[in-house]
């Protein structure tokens, strides 16, 4: 595992597992040398993005150096060793107003609405045309906005805002556009059930996967949260805390490769989330 020096979220690295072994490095993933650390037989998983899509305007440069050649970075290291990549996208390339698209959504009709999701496009256009000059093996997975309770976890995505908003406030805010455009969701365990599944089932065929649990409005994320929280405020706002289109996402070429959703995730990931945060007051 290495991180960079400056996000230092060493809560992350507390009570792993016990089966398997460890080595943490500390280090600027832009800058050091992968190579010596990898093997032919390796599979990398690269998470080293800044993924708050909201803050990336203005921000630019800042996600072009981190994310987008971060990203070429780690793949030439990969291809040099001859290893494996897993290259994390983000359902947010999409942005089209159809009612369900899929990962053969034409080109033309990806319309990135933030610099953050703009430089994710960037990345898997970059990634194919390198992997016709090296052979690179990879796959590149479109988590959807990821939904769940972690040691690290963060409050700027919809839900976990949503969860601590009401615990700050006892009010939630919402953008009134907002409330019943439809976008993707992924709990956080398939998504670690799906990096699991991809490393295990080897097929590093550069094919480009969604990765969601379900599509949601923020209308039945709301339903959802009050039905472990009967009574709360909603305030709405005209500052979009969220993107500004509706698109709902097809996972079935995942699903056809054999991995298998959990169909109720999403509903006990935010109970977890409220109960975290102490806010939840039924336990069904």
């Amino acid at each position: 595992m290495i991180d960079n020096l400056m996000t230092q979220r060493y809560c992350s690295l507390f009570n792993l597992p016990k089966k398997g072994k460890y080595t943490f490095i500390e280090k600027d993933v832009r800058n050091v040398d992968l190579a010596k650390m990898l093997r032919k037989e390796d599979v990398l998983v690269h998470l080293a993005s800044i993924t708050d899509a909201a803050s990336s305007f203005g921000r630019e440069k800042e996600f072009e150096d981190n994310n987008y050649k971060g990203l070429q970075h780690v793949a030439k290291a990969v291809a040099k060793k001859k290893a494996r990549l897993i290259h994390l996208s983000s359902t947010s390339v999409y942005g089209t107003q159809k009612n369900e698209v899929d990962e053969s959504c034409p080109e033309n009709e990806l319309k990135p609405q933030s610099p953050y999701a703009h430089f994710k496009l960037m990345e898997e256009k970059w990634l194919k045309k390198y992997r016709k000059k090296t052979g690179l093996r990879f796959l590149t997975l479109r988590f959807g906005t990821i939904v769940g309770v972690s040691p690290g976890m963060r409050f700027h995505t919809a839900v976990n805002k949503f969860c601590f908003d009401l615990y700050k406030r006892k009010t939630i805010t919402v953008w009134e556009k907002s409330y019943n455009e439809v976008r993707p969701y992924l709990g956080l365990k398939d998504a670690v059930r799906a990096l699991i599944f991809s490393i295990k089932k080897k097929n590093f065929n550069q094919t480009v996967y969604n990765i969601l649990s379900d599509n949601l409005s923020v209308k039945n994320i709301l339903n959802i949260i009050r039905s472990y929280k009967k009574i709360f405020r909603i305030e709405f706002t005209t500052s979009p805390f969220l993107n500004q289109t509706s698109y709902r996402l097809s996972n079935k070429r995942y699903l056809k490769e054999g991995f298998k959703y959990n169909q109720k995730l999403l509903k006990n990931e935010i109970k977890e989330t409220l109960n975290l945060l102490r806010v939840c007051t039924k336990t069904k």
